[in-house]
C-alpha cells in the first residue's frame, strides 16, 4: 500500500540541483502544484512566445487534472499518484525524421522505469508503455499500460527553431481501485522494487536527454545512431499478431514484421500483404485457430 511520503510534493530544490545545468543536462526546470495538462502549458507558452521554453527544458506537475492522450482522450489520476511532465527539445533534424521522437521517447520512459523500479516496461507501438500482468485483457495481451506519451510540434516565425513538446505520463503509485480501466496498471501493482518519483523522473530525464543527444548528432537518422535497433528491442508489438484500426474507419490484422525508416509499423496481413502504418490505434490479438 502507497504511504503518504510516496504521494508527497517533489522536492523541487533537489530536482533542480539534479538536473539544472551546469550540472544537469536541462536548461529549464519548472515545477507546479496542479494544472490541467503540462503539455498544454507548454505548448500554449511557446506559441506567445517562441523562446518561453529552451531546449531541454522540463515542466512537471504533481497533479495534472485534465491530461491529454491521442484522439484527445482524457486522461487524470489522483494527486501524487503519477508522474506526469512535458520535455521540449528543439530536433535540429529534417521534419521528416520527426516521427521518431514518440518512439525514442517511449525507449527513454522504458529504460528509465526499468533502472529505477525493476520492472520489465515494454513500448506498445507508437506510444504506450506496458508492464507484465497475471491476466490477458482484450486488445492488450498480458500486459496493462502504465504510461502514454503525447508529442506536439509547435511551429516558429521565421528565425526561431520550432519546438516538439514531449508530454509523458507514467502511473506510479496507484491502487487497484485508482485505475479507471481494466487495462490499466501501475508501477506499485507491477511489482516495483520502489515508487520514488524523483528518481524516476531525474532517470527518465536522463535517459530522454541521451537519446535525443544521439538522434540528433546523427541528424535524426535513427537507424545510424542505433536508436532504431534499441526501440525495436524493447518494443512488444514487433513480432505480434495485431488489429490495427485506422483513424478513418476500417482495420488490417496480421503479424508485425518490424520498424520502417520512418518508424512506422511494417504489417503483414493474412494474404501476405505488406503494409506500412503509420498512424491508428493497435490492438493485439490472438492467433487464428
Amino acid at each position: 500500500m502507497p504511504t503518504d511520503d510516496t504521494r508527497a510534493p517533489l522536492d523541487v530544490a533537489e530536482l533542480r540541483r539534479l538536473l539544472l545545468a551546469p550540472d544537469g543536462p536541462l536548461a529549464r526546470v519548472e515545477v507546479v502544484q496542479s494544472t490541467g495538462s503540462t503539455n498544454t502549458d507548454v505548448v500554449d507558452a511557446l506559441r506567445a512566445d517562441p523562446e518561453a521554453w529552451p531546449d531541454t527544458g522540463l515542466l512537471v506537475a504533481h497533479h495534472q487534472t485534465g491530461g491529454r492522450g491521442r484522439a484527445g482522450r482524457g486522461w487524470e489520476t489522483p494527486a501524487g499518484t503519477a508522474l506526469t511532465c512535458s520535455f521540449v527539445v528543439r530536433p535540429h533534424a529534417p521534419a521528416e525524421r520527426w516521427g521518431w521522437l514518440p518512439l525514442l521517447a517511449g525507449l527513454g520512459a522504458v529504460t528509465a522505469v526499468r533502472a529505477t523500479a525493476g520492472v520489465p516496461a515494454l513500448l506498445k507501438w507508437p506510444n504506450d508503455v506496458l508492464v507484465p500482468a497475471g491476466t490477458a485483457v482484450e486488445g492488450w495481451g498480458a500486459y496493462r499500460k502504465v504510461g502514454g506519451i503525447l508529442t506536439e510540434v509547435v511551429p516558429a516565425p521565421p528565425g526561431h527553431d520550432p519546438a516538439v513538446v514531449i508530454g509523458i505520463g507514467l502511473n506510479v503509485s496507484q491502487t487497484l481501485a485508482e485505475l479507471p480501466v481494466e487495462s490499466a496498471s501501475s508501477l506499485a501493482l507491477a511489482g516495483a522494487q520502489h515508487v520514488d518519483r524523483l528518481g524516476l523522473v531525474v532517470a527518465l530525464v536522463t535517459a530522454l536527454d541521451e537519446v535525443a543527444s544521439r538522434w540528433r548528432v546523427a541528424g535524426g537518422d535513427a537507424r545510424a545512431s542505433g536508436l532504431a535497433d534499441e526501440v525495436a528491442a524493447v518494443c512488444g508489438t514487433i513480432g505480434a499478431r495485431v488489429r490495427v484500426e485506422q483513424p478513418g474507419g476500417g482495420s488490417t490484422t496480421g503479424v508485425v514484421q518490424g520498424l520502417d525508416d520512418d518508424g512506422g509499423l511494417v504489417l503483414v496481413d493474412d494474404a501476405g500483404d505488406r503494409h506500412h502504418v503509420l498512424a491508428g490505434d493497435v490492438r493485439h490479438v490472438r492467433d487464428a485457430g
